[in-house]
């Protein structure tokens, strides 16, 4: 019996890509095919769109795949959502999406686009959000570089944002927002009933969310001689159940391991320095599974 998994290609291609390396996986991608070859016999992959994802999903082409929250809701496809993985195409944070016009544009809300033009990728969820706000407007679908739009083409579009650079380069202003939305791990409800697959996918998520924590963190091992190992102990951070402890050789002091999180490394190994810790090291991690 084979999974059969959905790797999104596009923006989200090359770091589900990575995550699937760190996570044990050799993946071979032609790019002329959409079948890349992976060394698990278990395994049969698939490169789709993120935003074809979910219907190729719900309809049992593939068995489960991962995509964004976003476009579960914009295609209204009934699959089982398995679970967030916190990765999108540059951060770890959730990706927006946007109502925005020109920075120059009289427009100051979505009651000021009645009768307008606006382009999106996400013409469904746009259409709800005028209705809810009893604006009628014209919704066209844009077929890529939504934000080079306005206002020649368009008077607003609704795009997706991570980090604001694009909007702000094309000397856009935000003046709303639709819908936030995560990178998430889907299944075909029938194969989630299938209890060969539903294992499967649980472990490829086990795994991928082990890589996902382990880039979060950083491993610190250190040495503390008996007399300020107490102190030591109670200045390290609360992170996972508690630090490993083992003795030194001779009696010496005690060699103490603990796994902390990443943007905090600095003012711990401060703290740590300070409490009487020696001979730090820091390690990276591939996989935490918790």
């Amino acid at each position: 019996m084979k999974l059969v998994f959905g790797i999104p290609k596009g923006s989200l291609e090359e770091k589900t890509l990575g995550l699937f390396k760190k996570a044990g996986f050799e993946i071979a991608v032609n790019g002329r095919s959409y079948f890349p070859a992976v060394d698990d016999p278990e395994l049969e992959l698939m490169m789709v769109r993120a935003q074809e994802m979910p219907k190729f999903v719900e309809d049992g082409v593939i068995d489960a795949g991962i995509t964004g929250r976003d476009w579960c809701v914009e295609t209204c496809a009934g699959v089982e959502e398995i679970a967030e993985l916190q990765y999108a195409k540059k951060t770890s944070r959730k990706v927006r999406w946007v109502l925005a016009v020109n920075q120059d544009s009289k427009i100051r809300s979505v009651k000021n686009l009645e009768g307008k033009r606006i382009a999106t990728e996400l013409v469904q969820v746009t259409k709800e959000y005028l209705r809810r706000n009893n604006v009628k407007a014209q919704v066209e679908f844009s077929w890529g570089a939504t934000e080079t739009k306005c206002p020649r083409l368009v008077d607003a579009i609704v795009d997706l944002t991570e980090t604001g650079e694009s909007l702000k380069a094309n000397k856009l202003r935000i003046i709303d927002e639709l819908l936030q939305s995560m990178t998430v791990l889907i299944a075909n409800r029938k194969a989630w009933k299938n209890a060969w697959k539903r294992e499967k996918i649980m472990l490829l998520n086990d795994l991928l969310q082990g890589v996902l924590l382990a880039e979060q963190m950083v491993l610190l091992e250190m040495n503390v001689s008996k007399k300020n190992f107490e102190g030591l102990v109670a200045v390290l951070p609360s992170c996972m159940k508690s630090p490993t402890v083992s003795e030194l050789y001779g009696g010496a002091g005690y060699a103490v391991k603990v796994a902390v999180d990443k943007n905090k490394v600095r003012e711990i190994i401060s703290r740590i320095k300070k409490a009487g810790a020696e001979d730090i090291l820091e390690y990276s991690l591939q996989k935490v599974i918790v």
